[in-house]
């Protein structure tokens, strides 16, 4: 009995010790989150352009392919996509459509609609002048001769027309067929000659002051008479005035739209400037946009023959 007891104890000796001598499990250590990686700041210059709102839009173009664009403290990233004519970028739910004409780049930043390619609502639209563009006056007259006129036949001003030394008015119109055609004024108020090259700003305003961002201004060379022109410069002496004109439609289109929206204010800034002159102005165009004019010097240009 006693030898029996003895083996017991020695085994449950060794029992013990084998089983203190087993490794415990370790607790798993909790794993850091890994922070996601910024994306690589773009060496690329900062370009600014000057919007109709009084905003400033900065784009980075790090290469033919995309863009950074900054606006109201929200950065995009967007890709370049194709485009009827100028540069196109999309992404991050906006569009940055830009175009070169005279000595100017413009720029609409856009609201992308549901299929995420196509602008649909306007935010902005904005410009900047092009470095080294030939945009300058010419050299000054030589006392005792006469200027030597600019391209378009016209004496090159001192100095661009400003918005505070302009007055928008609304002139004569034509109407047929669902369109409509009128004509707008910009009177040179100030005391000195300016001059004016290229086509108006155009933003539309409802009867609250709020901007009409489904209808766009679309620059159209020419005139609705006159297709195809391209702007000419047009000085403007003291109380003279220069023209452009506007073209919209007014029918429906049945599928996709039963009403136009309502316009009370029109918004125009000259070329270059980002001051803007109002006008009550009240119509209703429909399908998405309006067709804007070069500025020109006389107020009803000739039908093409």
């Amino acid at each position: 009995m006693m030898r029996r007891l003895t083996a017991f104890v020695a085994i449950a000796a060794l029992t013990g010790v084998s089983a203190c001598q087993q490794p415990q499990p370790q607790p798993e250590q909790p794993t850091a989150p890994v922070e996601p990686q910024a994306a690589p700041a773009s060496n690329a210059p900062s370009i600014g352009y000057a919007c109709e709102s009084g905003a400033t839009l900065q784009v980075q173009y790090a290469d033919s392919d995309t863009a950074q664009l900054t606006y109201k403290t929200q950065t995009y990233a967007l890709r370049s996509v194709q485009a009827a004519s100028g540069a196109r970028y999309v992404g991050a739910g906006v569009e940055w459509w830009t175009a070169t004409r005279d000595g100017q780049e413009s720029g609409t930043l856009s609201r992308l609609g549901p299929d995420g390619t196509t602008g649909v609502a306007v935010l902005e639209r904005c410009s900047r002048p092009i470095p080294g563009a030939d945009v300058t006056p010419g050299p000054l007259p030589i006392p005792g001769q006469t200027p030597t006129p600019a391209p378009g036949g016209v004496l090159p001003a001192s100095m661009p027309c400003k918005g505070a030394q302009l007055k928008l008015a609304a002139e004569g119109g034509d109407a047929g067929a669902g369109n409509r055609v009128r004509n707008f004024s910009l009177q040179n108020v100030g005391t000195q000659a300016c001059s004016l090259t290229g086509y108006p700003g155009v933003t539309l305003q409802d009867a609250r002051g709020r901007p009409v961002t489904s209808i766009r201004a679309d620059q159209s060379p020419g005139s609705y008479f006159r297709q195809g022109q391209a702007p000419t410069p047009v000085e403007i002496a003291p109380q003279a005035k220069a023209y452009f004109e506007t073209a919209w439609n007014v029918v429906p289109d049945e599928t996709m739209q039963k009403s136009c929206p309502s316009v009370a204010t029109l918004r125009v800034t000259a070329p270059g400037d980002t001051a803007a002159i109002s006008l009550p102005f009240e119509f209703q165009p429909c399908g998405g946009k309006i067709r804007v004019s070069p500025i020109r010097a006389e107020a009803d240009p000739e039908p093409a023959t």
